[in-house]
């Protein structure tokens, strides 16, 4: 086990934080706001829009995070009419292309203007994540980098921000998923609809640093991203199995954090809805184990 004390300077942040909110009384994990991730390319049974969105409304879901290959794209209309047929909302959506160089590039790429037009032609006002790869960087002192990484975020920010879209940070790994490196980054952002969306399941080399790391980063947090947590591995591991869980879970509880909570698929060989009601299951165990009785009874209804 890891040792999961705050520090006092994190411990003071935390004050000032809940201090500056209110406080819903539902619980962070209450079912409503539980987002699945990860489901569209994994999922043994290649569901369509219709099969996915009559799945997650029997599961009792509200909300989907949407993750998509190419060939999902002539999709991407059904899906929206497919969740709003069963009122789910797509609160969510993976970006692909990278970040633009610029404004032409942006203007010009194909794969983005697919995905704007998107956003545009169905009104959508959700998140949009996107995440730092090695393509995006150069061999560059952190600083700078920073600074490059931050101008380029704020040219797909500003273009998002026109039809009511927020961008989140996604850590996907390497320098572009450190925790520190998101939050500099951001601090030199203009845009206000900018923010961090953290993925525990490409974390594991964190652990050592929470809550710390946590706590650096829950000013800017739009989303965070679930999975069962060992030091090491697996990778993909359900809810509850993990010997990090409990003080995960126990951490995101006390932190104030009031945002979407996701729960991932990221099974390729298994149906999709399997491995969620496997980490709805592991998630209530925890809830149990923590003492959220709030939360737990939302998963009753």
């Amino acid at each position: 086990m890891l040792n999961w004390k705050i520090s006092m300077p994190m411990m003071l942040i935390l004050f000032s934080i809940i201090g500056s909110c209110s406080q819903p009384s539902e619980s962070v994990f209450s079912k409503d706001n539980i987002v699945p991730w990860c489901i569209v390319p994994f999922d043994a049974r290649q569901r369509s829009p219709s099969e996915r969105a009559e799945m997650l409304r029997d599961l009792g879901f509200k909300s989907l995070a949407y993750d998509w290959r190419d060939n999902n794209i002539p999709e991407f209309d059904e899906e929206i009419r497919q969740l709003n047929k069963n009122d789910i909302r797509m609160a969510a959506f993976w970006w692909s292309g990278g970040l633009p160089q610029n404004e032409e590039a942006l203007k010009s790429s194909e794969r983005m203007k697919v995905q704007l037009d998107f956003f545009r032609r169905n009104s959508l006002n959700l998140d949009v994540w996107v995440s730092i790869t090695p393509e995006d960087l150069h061999n560059e002192p952190d600083d700078v980098r920073y600074t490059q990484l931050a101008r380029r975020i704020d040219i797909l920010a500003g273009e998002l921000v026109k039809s009511g879209c927020r961008l989140g940070m996604y850590n996907h790994g390497g320098w572009g998923g450190e925790p520190e490196n998101l939050v500099e980054i951001i601090k030199r952002v203009k845009s206000t609809n900018v923010g961090i969306v953290y993925n525990f399941h490409h974390a594991h080399e964190h652990l050592e640093k929470m809550p710390d790391a946590f706590m650096m980063m829950l000013p800017y947090l739009h989303c965070i991203n679930l999975n069962g947590m060992n030091k090491d591995s697996p990778k993909i591991l359900p809810l509850g199995q993990g010997t990090e869980d409990v003080e995960i879970i126990r951490m995101i509880s006390e932190s104030g954090y009031r945002g979407p909570v996701g729960i991932i698929g990221h099974v390729e060989d298994e149906d999709v809805e399997i491995v969620l009601k496997r980490n709805l299951e592991g998630l209530r165990k925890l809830l149990s184990e923590i003492g959220d009785n709030k939360a737990l009874e939302s998963y009753l209804k």
